[in-house]
C-alpha cells in the first residue's frame, strides 16, 4: 500500500516538473525570436478602388521605408487585397530598392542635397551637433538611415507623404551607392573560429 502511494507521488512529481519544463520552453520560444535584419515604419496605406463590370474592388497600397540604422535605407510600395500581404511585399520590394548613404563619422550628410520628385521640393542640410530637424516623412526615413544631425526642409505644398518620400531618396542618391548585404567569412585560427564581417 505504501509502496503504491510512493510510486503515485513520484508520478505526480514527475508529470508536475515535466509540465513546468514544457511551459518554460513555450515562454521563452517568444524570447528566442531572432530580430529583424532592418527595421521598417508605414508611411501611408491607401484603401485603392477598382471599378469593374461586376461592381468595385477593393485593395490596399502600402507605403513603407525600411533601415538598418547604419546607412542602409530603401522606400518599398506593396498592393495586395489584405494589408498584412501588401506590407509584406512593400518590404520585399523597399529591400530591392536599398541604397548605402556615405554619411560621415559623425552619421550626418556630407554637404547640402536637394530634389524634385513630381511636384514634390526637398533640401537636405548637415548641421553640426542639433540633431534631426525634420518632420514626416523625411524624419522616418532619417531615422531609419540612422543620420543624426540633419535639417530637413520640404518646400512644396505638397502633403502627398509617397511624392515627398520618392523626392527625399532622390536627393539620398546623390550620397548613395547601391546597397550589397555584407559578407561573414568564418576564418579558423589554430582551434578557434573566428567570424570576419567584410
Amino acid at each position: 500500500m505504501a509502496e503504491e502511494e510512493n510510486k503515485k507521488e513520484d508520478l505526480s512529481a514527475g508529470r508536475g516538473a515535466e509540465g513546468r519544463k514544457r511551459n518554460n520552453n513555450r515562454r521563452g520560444a517568444s524570447f528566442d525570436r531572432p530580430k529583424p535584419e532592418f527595421d521598417q515604419k508605414i508611411l501611408n496605406i491607401r484603401r485603392v478602388t477598382r471599378v469593374v463590370a461586376g461592381g468595385r474592388r477593393f485593395s490596399f497600397s502600402v507605403a513603407l521605408v525600411a533601415g538598418d540604422r547604419k546607412g542602409a535605407v530603401g522606400l518599398g510600395l506593396g498592393k495586395a487585397g489584405d494589408t498584412s500581404l501588401a506590407i509584406n511585399k512593400a518590404l520585399r520590394n523597399a529591400k530591392k530598392n536599398m541604397v548605402k548613404l556615405s554619411l560621415t563619422k559623425t552619421m550626418s550628410l556630407p554637404h547640402e542635397v536637394s530634389a524634385k520628385f513630381s511636384s514634390c521640393r526637398v533640401v537636405l542640410m548637415p548641421n553640426k551637433g542639433r540633431g534631426l530637424v525634420a518632420g514626416t516623412v523625411v524624419r522616418d526615413i532619417a531615422n531609419l538611415a540612422g543620420i543624426k544631425d540633419l535639417t530637413g526642409k520640404i518646400l512644396s505644398g505638397s502633403k502627398n507623404k509617397l511624392n515627398n518620400a520618392k523626392a527625399v531618396m532622390e536627393a539620398l542618391s546623390q550620397i548613395s551607392s547601391k546597397y550589397s548585404k555584407p559578407i561573414i567569412e568564418t576564418v579558423v585560427k589554430g582551434q578557434v573560429k573566428e567570424e570576419v564581417v567584410k
